[in-house]
């Protein structure tokens, strides 16, 4: 089995509409949701031993609030192919983590996100698959949990989301 934790970026701004949306930060909603699933993430007791990221803006101020709740992180490996993926790049990326990986956060971007956990899960009876079908938020994390013991074995369909932790929930 293995474990994967993905996010999406909490809540940007969009108040300079000159930025490229690259650059684009997070609004002071979006850093109170990072720091806030940081100390719920701390209190579930999920660990991360790998961090990979895309490297805009928004997705890297939510990893430095996200820390300022949780703690200490991992280094995180910045990954450009990360911006702008969809599920099918996001899954080539997976199946190259390293093996000493055990429980890697990726933080990224929606609809890649969303269709990455869509992707990777199947139906449960638990609920949660269909909560992410229907909408996965800003600063939305869910914890997929995979058959595969291998990072370059992971299939579609192979997984199941043990958690999902909604920025709503966290209110």
């Amino acid at each position: 089995m293995t474990l994967l934790t993905t996010l999406r970026h909490a809540k940007s701004s969009w108040d300079d509409h000159g930025l490229d949306d690259f650059d684009r930060p997070l609004n002071d909603r979006g850093r109170k949701a990072a720091r806030s699933l940081g100390r719920e993430l701390k209190r579930r007791k999920v660990r991360f031993d790998h961090v990979i990221a895309s490297p805009a803006a928004r997705v890297r101020e939510t990893i430095e609030e996200l820390a300022k709740g949780y703690g200490k992180l991992p280094d995180v490996r910045f990954d450009s192919q990360i911006y702008e993926a969809g599920a099918e790049r996001l899954l080539q990326l997976i199946r190259h983590i390293p093996e000493t990986a055990h429980a890697p956060l990726l933080v990224g971007h929606n609809p890649g996100m969303q269709q990455l956990v869509l992707a990777l899960s199947r139906e449960d009876g638990n609920g949660l698959r269909g909560q992410v079908a229907e909408k996965y938020p800003t600063a939305a994390m869910a914890l997929v949990e995979l058959e595969a013991p291998r990072w370059d074995e992971v299939e579609t369909h192979s997984g199941t989301i043990v958690e999902l932790i909604l920025p709503r929930e966290l209110d």
